[in-house]
């Protein structure tokens, strides 16, 4: 049986048509996209969802302000309604309580611009610069309470460039983030990703014999 899986999004949507597109392309993938949501009517990742035939729900969150649990009580019908099984955040620009987070323990996945637990929080990529890092990325993890701080699924890395700036440097992370959510969704719902405390163990050994050294060696 595929997980049934829903995608909360803010804005462009990028991350979720990832996860559209290779949920679409590969009969085997473990998971189904059933619902795409999102906070803000203008989100432009509706449109992308509802061209691939995904449903899309708008659950605004500016008109409860700080009534977060006003919010996610209205999120959660949206969810109960799609059957959801697992969350995918793409991009979401809304915390939730820990009561929220705890009813979705294991179950609600988050992609962040860096190498967690480098960098968490706004302006990763400006933090990476600033700190003069050779190596940075991204990484899906397991939301729990604290932002950008769960256990982690899987990383991908890029070099970080001399002449990076901000926008450059996220560009390459995105590509990057675009091939690692699929296959990060793609363990969890197969099983093949589980937590253990407060770390994502996997359910066969991975092979990784590539070394990302920068600069390269002579």
């Amino acid at each position: 049986m595929k997980r049934r899986v829903a995608l909360l999004i803010s804005g462009r949507g990028s991350n979720m048509a990832a996860l559209i597109d290779a949920a679409s392309a590969d009969a085997d993938f473990p998971a189904d996209i059933v619902a795409v949501v999102s906070n803000t009517p203008t989100a432009g990742g509706l449109a992308i969802a509802a061209q691939a035939g995904i449903p899309t729900v708008v659950v605004e969150s500016k008109p409860f302000g700080k009534d977060r649990a006003g919010f996610e009580a209205k999120l959660q019908q949206a969810l109960d309604e799609h059957r959801v099984e697992l969350i995918c955040l793409g991009g979401f620009m809304r915390l939730f309580t820990a009561e929220f987070v705890q009813r979705w323990h294991g179950r609600m996945l988050n992609i962040h611009p860096s190498l967690l637990p480098s960098f968490p929080g706004l302006d990763p990529h400006g933090q990476a610069l600033r700190a003069g890092v050779k190596i940075s990325g991204a990484t899906v993890h397991f939301v729990i309470p604290e932002t950008d701080a769960g256990p982690i699924v899987m990383q991908g890395a890029v070099a970080v460039r001399d002449d990076d700036d901000a926008d450059s440097l996220a560009a390459r992370v995105l590509a990057v983030e675009h091939r690692i959510y699929p296959e990060a969704l793609r363990l969890v719902a197969s099983d093949g990703a589980r937590l253990d405390g407060n770390y994502c163990r996997l359910a066969t050994l991975q092979s990784c014999d590539d070394s990302l050294i920068v600069p390269p060696p002579h």
